[in-house]
């Protein structure tokens, strides 16, 4: 019987859940589990896997056909470069993490304007602190969107309405979206951070972003801009960022995401004032499951049905 790979822990799924993937698919059997030695023995029959799946059992498992990852970025691609030859369809979650990432992207910019990453640190020392030299209002100033897709479009909007002017940086330029002023190709950045006083990165980790954000980018920077990457770490030469912050060629950084998770404790971003860190948790959200079962009941039913499903990654490209 061919086999629905459901890469969870128990109790993650309610039995309601469970019922719904089963009442789309009930003449195939659901597997329940994440330890490895379960999925080898039934590698042979699973044709749709969820969540989770060994990376380096993709090539042996040969009926496979579709999965579902539980992630929006497929960086994991470029480690595992046989998957693209492999003949399944991958498909992710894009877009469930619009509302909690544009959320925390204004959080942090929040937190530079009106310094408040500083007054948490006086808290901690039991300090009055005296009125920041470098307050700032984020009304009439203008953000450089690196990446608009869902994440994106949704920070615009809260951007917009807090009187920001958004400008957009994708890879196709001629595909506009609402509240981005202008967009522009990868090949404008040395033009537009110029102009910029937030720079965000909302892009996924390809062999074309990768050390998008470097020396030269971070040169070109405002010395009062600030820098947000909630995308993928390696996006950005963590080891020039670094240098510029101590430089004072842009005035701070916020960072969800690094080179190499966890951060390294001998990091010198741990001792910085001027850099807000957080562990890689910007789209993190209490219905995160919730939305990403409604995508993958969506397209367990368009499969079923042998509709387009939603959500493809072209694994060519990486995303």
């Amino acid at each position: 019987m061919n086999t629905i790979l459901l890469g969870f822990e128990p109790q993650v799924l309610s039995e309601q859940q469970l019922a719904w993937v089963q009442a789309l698919a009930p003449n195939m059997k659901l597997l329940l589990t994440t330890q490895r030695s379960e999925i080898e023995d039934a590698l042979d029959e699973i044709e749709i896997a969820v969540r989770r799946f060994p990376r380096d059992l993709l090539r042996r498992a040969s009926s496979l056909r579709w999965f579902q990852q539980w992630g929006a970025g497929a960086d994991w691609l470029m480690r595992h470069p046989e998957a693209k030859e492999l003949d399944f369809i991958l498909t992710n979650v894009s877009g469930i993490h619009a509302i909690p990432i544009s959320e925390h992207i204004l959080a942090m910019l929040l937190s530079f304007a009106r310094a408040l990453h500083q007054a948490a640190y006086a808290q901690q020392r039991q300090e009055w602190l005296a009125e920041p030299e470098n307050l700032f209002e984020l009304a009439g100033q203008t953000m450089l969107l690196i990446g608009v897709g869902a994440i994106g479009q949704r920070t615009a909007k809260l951007a917009n309405a807090l009187g920001m002017r958004v400008l957009g940086v994708r890879r196709n330029p001629s595909i506009n979206a609402p509240g981005v002023k202008a967009m522009y190709s990868l090949e404008s950045l040395p033009q537009l951070l110029p102009k910029a006083d937030a720079v965000v990165l909302t892009v996924p980790l390809t062999h074309e972003t990768k050390g998008i954000i470097g020396s030269r980018e971070l040169r070109a920077m405002k010395p009062s801009a600030v820098l947000i990457n909630i995308g993928r770490g390696s996006t950005v030469v963590e080891d020039e960022l670094i240098h510029a912050l101590q430089k004072g060629w842009l005035a701070g950084a916020g960072l969800d995401v690094f080179e190499s998770e966890p951060l390294a404790k001998t990091s010198a971003l741990w001792a910085m004032d001027n850099v807000i860190i957080s562990s890689h948790y910007s789209g993190s959200t209490p219905k995160y499951n919730e939305r990403a079962l409604d995508i993958f009941l969506d397209n367990l039913r368009r499969y079923r049905a042998s509709e387009a499903l939603r959500n493809v990654v072209d694994k060519t490209l990486g995303y």
